[in-house]
């Protein structure tokens, strides 16, 4: 049995996350949760996906997002992975970070260097420091984070049915 199998097996743990995925599709992408809900989310759905379950989730998270956000959030992501010295993927050929798909390609092979990278890159998830307050006082990356982390699980759940 799958990790995700273990979450969505029923009860109390299954409402929590379809009430989770039910108040990201309800509402801004970056609210409606608190800031340690979204780090708990993350941290225990993202590690369990596969590169192209991953993919699916971040397209899905990012088409929500305006282009604006999204042309925010690939800058933060570069910003941050210099910062920390960590080699992330840039985009050729006249990619735009506005664009889901390509920003979530290049978020997937940060997710593949490294299942937790994504969420420290963003602000200290999983990589100690940091912490909450840091990355998600930055709506854009909340959003981002909350918006993978939803997306798979409701994947998962239509997949279920």
């Amino acid at each position: 049995m799958s990790f995700l199998d273990n979450i969505l097996g029923g009860g109390q743990q299954q409402q929590d996350y379809q009430n989770f995925v039910h108040r990201y599709d309800q509402g801004a992408p970056s609210e409606g949760y608190s800031d340690n809900e979204v780090m708990q989310r993350y941290q225990q759905v993202v590690p369990n996906l596969q590169p192209q379950q991953f993919m699916q989730a971040a397209e899905g998270a990012f088409s929500r997002m305006s282009p604006q956000e999204r042309a925010q959030l690939g800058q933060m992501l570069i910003g941050q992975a210099q910062q920390q010295g960590v080699n992330v993927p840039s985009l050729g050929g006249g990619g735009s970070y506005e664009d889901p798909r390509q920003l979530a390609q290049m978020a997937t092979q940060v997710h593949q260097q490294q299942p937790g990278l994504l969420g420290q890159l963003l602000g200290g998830i999983g990589g100690g420091g940091g912490g909450a307050g840091q990355i998600l006082s930055n709506p854009v990356a909340k959003a981002a984070l909350a918006g993978i982390a939803a997306m798979a699980v409701k994947q998962f759940m239509q997949q279920r049915h």
